[in-house]
């Protein structure tokens, strides 16, 4: 679909042709959008991300130039500049370091091109220099899962007794790590508040570089240490093959587990269609299509100067959460992640 570090085109190709009139790209129409992505390669989330927001251009009709940094951030500052001397009229940012693009933000504030950045936050001191942030409030998408699963534990293993629990994200002090978590325990912690019988026991957080062969040896570890172990929160569906095989291997994955995860993919979704009463039984869902539709729609109203769409300079996607109840609704073999029904 996207081919890394390519310059990909939607509508007619600017060069040598008569831009649309102000009042034309008021509504969209011939608005030119550039788009930079920190990276595409080797990342179905990112994909997805990219996709969306193409989409919503072509439904618009503008045009968006899409340079793909590849997790470089000197390339990405290179990419933004030639945004910059292409003369276009917004540009989405969806950063790769939120301090090291600082010099971006000061050139396209120079320039007088609006920024709206997606998915990865800015530095706060560049925050000012912005449009809007898009992207999903991750401690209240945390907390759809921990609510499920708090739900799923006392239906399964009695209101009464210790629960123990482990969270796997992806690097300490990793912030991404850290929010998901405090979402998942609010979330958790809200149900089990009425019962006041069950003592839970929170396992050091363990750590998978959201990749399922990272993830593997921390959950078989954890889960050959704590045999009694009940609640496993995987913080991305990445990371889901190795912690299924992790538990395997260390004999818990079956009824004796309640897992919540977080992304959306579409792996879980089908996991909880085939074995709605397996392990897994909710995964929050972060929607990078919405997100990358939400950003070209910021980015159109930036250029109208409309501060009024994105108030307080955040613009949280509305996120939904899949458990085995409703997986069937929600599962797309053609998407890799879940999408609200309004895109789909």
């Amino acid at each position: 679909m996207l081919a890394a570090g390519a310059l990909l085109l939607s509508g007619c190709n600017r060069a040598g042709q008569d831009s649309a009139s102000p009042q034309e790209k008021a509504t969209g129409k011939g608005l030119v959008i550039g788009w930079s992505q920190r990276g595409i390669s080797g990342s179905d989330w990112f994909k997805t991300l990219v996709a969306g927001g193409e989409a919503e251009a072509a439904k618009m009709g503008a045009e968006i130039q899409i340079l793909d940094a590849n997790r470089e951030t000197t390339r990405q500052n290179e990419d933004v500049q030639t945004l910059i001397s292409r003369g276009v009229d917004v540009v989405v940012m969806n950063p790769n370091d939120p301090l090291g693009v600082a010099s971006s933000v000061q050139a396209l504030k120079q320039a007088g091109i609006p920024l709206v950045t997606v998915n990865s936050n800015l530095d706060p001191t560049l925050v000012g220099d912005t449009f809007c942030y898009v992207a999903e409030d991750q401690v209240a998408t945390g907390a759809l899962a921990g609510e499920v699963i708090a739900q799923r534990a006392v239906e399964k293993f009695g209101a009464s007794g210790e629960m123990k629990l482990v969270g796997v994200g992806g690097y300490p002090g990793d912030v991404l790590s850290e929010l998901r978590y405090q979402g998942f325990i609010e979330g958790y912690d809200k149900v089990m508040s009425a019962h006041p019988a069950v003592r839970t026991t929170e396992l050091p957080f363990r750590y998978g570089e959201w990749l399922p062969d990272q993830a593997l040896i921390p959950v078989r570890d954890v889960a050959t240490a704590n045999p009694d172990l009940k609640i496993v929160y995987s913080e991305s569906d990445v990371m889901q093959a190795g912690i299924q095989q992790g538990l395997q291997q260390a004999g818990l994955w079956g009824p004796g587990i309640v897992e919540g995860s977080y992304d959306g993919g579409m792996n879980a979704v089908k996991e909880m269609v085939d074995n709605p009463d397996g392990p897994l039984q909710a995964t929050a869902s972060n929607q990078p299509w919405d997100q990358g539709a939400e950003a070209v729609r910021m980015a159109l109203s930036a250029f109208n100067g409309d501060a009024s769409a994105c108030p307080g300079g955040s613009n949280y996607v509305e996120t939904t959460v899949v458990t085995p109840g409703n997986a069937a609704e929600y599962f797309k073999p053609e998407d890799t992640y879940v999408r609200s029904r309004e895109n789909s």
